[in-house]
């Protein structure tokens, strides 16, 4: 027969077990995401859904993401904003596929500062990842009263030496 002293005992190491196994599945479900804000979690959702937005031409949509003064510099060296892109776009331009690695998100206030590298498909449309050009990117969002809106873009292709 036990005594009360070792029903305690088994009774908190079921507890203990109980409350690791909670924190184990805890950590799996969320555990990609623990240390981030929710202001760079919601970010990183932005930076796919504007990629997605330009691969599919949605440009209505577009147009309530970036800023009304949103303007890029682009990988050919030059500087365009929404009506230059938007004329583009509606003249029948796709844009190539791009893959992007965020490598940093900085915030300053209500700025967020997104930079890392990207492969572009090169106009082959070659789905040989080794043969697609890789660039470096910059682009920065503002929190606005609509929430976040990208305001500026720059990507540069990396030249080999």
């Amino acid at each position: 027969m036990k005594t009360k002293i070792e029903n305690c005992k088994l009774h908190e190491n079921v507890i203990d077990e109980s409350f690791n196994m909670a924190l184990y599945r805890l950590y799996f479900l969320f555990g990609t995401n623990w240390g981030q804000s929710s202001d760079e979690l919601k970010i990183r959702q932005l930076e796919k859904h504007w990629t997605s937005l330009l691969d599919q031409g949605d440009t209505s949509a577009l147009l309530k993401i970036w800023t009304e003064e949103y303007v890029v510099n682009n990988p050919n060296g030059k500087i365009v904003g929404p009506k230059e892109i938007i004329a583009l776009m509606k003249n029948g331009h796709k844009f190539p596929a791009v893959e992007r690695l965020i490598e940093k998100i900085t915030f300053n206030q209500d700025i967020a500062i997104v930079m890392g590298k990207e492969l572009q498909q090169p106009e082959n449309k070659s789905p040989n990842h080794n043969e697609w050009i890789p660039r470096r990117f910059t682009n920065v969002w503002i929190k606005t009263k609509d929430g976040w809106q990208l305001a500026a873009r720059q990507s540069s292709q990396i030249i080999s030496p």
